[in-house]
């Protein structure tokens, strides 16, 4: 995945029009990000729910739940792009609660969460337990919990996480070493 291209001034006065109401600046918005939002859905979507979403139906959902929600309003680029990771999350998330829900005959969906669990065979995961994990990493360390979600919900690297989260890369190793030792103790049976 590409990392998302420099703070653009002009994305940043539309995302300010857009939080004060102006639909045009939300628009102009949208479409001066909906690339990279196409890219980070497809990434996201390689992993699991290739059957239920497409890349274009996320990153509309995603931006819905963006636009529609004022205490989400991203402040720039990088917020944006870290917020749409986070919404992207919940989505799916969503989409597989109501799928096991009684009414919808269940079933449970698992995902591969490779990069995050040192191991030879790819770890399953289910959605609803690494969202979970989320939460409560999130309590105990909201910083790592932003590296897992962008890490395996948005697709980043290291690089582009250290420039997501405006910290060095050498602090985003430490703290995702400890992060995936975390995540082994958590999933271990």
């Amino acid at each position: 995945m590409t990392l998302p291209a420099p703070e653009n001034p002009t994305l940043t006065l539309w995302l300010a029009q857009a939080r004060d109401g102006d639909p045009a600046a939300a628009d102009a918005a949208l479409t001066a990000v909906y690339a990279q939002l196409k890219q980070l859905a497809r990434a996201r979507l390689r992993h699991a729910h290739r059957d239920a979403f497409q890349t274009t139906e996320l990153v509309h959902d995603a931006w819905l739940k963006l636009a529609g929600n004022q205490a989400l309003a991203p402040n720039d680029r990088r917020h944006l792009m870290g917020l749409a990771a986070q919404a992207m999350r919940q989505i799916l998330v969503d989409h597989v609660r109501r799928q096991q829900a009684e009414k919808h005959g269940g079933g449970l969906h698992r995902l591969t969460l490779t990069d995050c669990i040192p191991s030879r065979d790819a770890a399953q995961v289910e959605v609803l337990r690494l969202d979970e994990l989320l939460q409560t990493l999130h309590r105990l360390d909201p910083r790592a919990a932003r590296m897992l979600e962008l890490r395996y919900f948005g697709g980043y690297d290291e690089n582009e996480i250290a420039e997501l989260l405006g910290i060095s890369v050498r602090t985003v190793r430490r703290d995702w070493r400890r992060t995936r030792a975390w995540l082994k103790t958590e999933l271990e049976p």
